[in-house]
């Protein structure tokens, strides 16, 4: 068994593609039209035959409420793995990305907290 795709609930399917690919660097995978929306992935740069991300948009009232209640609490709706932590901070800053936590160490992982404006807090980690 594998992990061959995980989604991310998003606000705004254009604006996460944006935001997926411009800012943050990911590659897009598929994209495939379904009446108002589409099956819309990305993929890492570095693994481009690794595991999609769909970009999934919230036309379901519940997935809303889900997304609204993780984001007040702070609670990240997903996590990826950078090499550098601190190098990749600074590059997102200077491309006006909001961090609610800068780089913070716990233990053997450091962390930092970002907000993929489409809804979503997203947890970077260096190992």
């Amino acid at each position: 068994m594998k992990i061959k795709v995980t989604s991310l609930m998003v606000s705004d399917q254009d604006k996460a593609l944006h935001f997926y690919t411009n800012v943050l660097g990911f590659v897009k995978k598929t994209e495939i039209p379904l009446g108002d929306h589409r099956w819309l992935t990305v993929v890492s740069s570095e693994e481009q035959e690794g595991v999609e991300l769909l970009l999934e948009p919230m036309a379901f009232a519940p997935a809303q409420s889900y997304q609204k209640a993780l984001f007040a609490a702070g609670i990240p709706a997903a996590m990826f793995n950078v090499d550098d932590i601190h190098t990749e901070y600074e590059r997102l800053v200077k491309l006006d990305v909001s961090f609610s936590m800068p780089p913070t160490t716990m233990g053997p992982v450091t962390i930092a907290v970002l907000d993929d404006t489409c809804g979503n807090h997203i947890q970077l980690v260096q190992v």
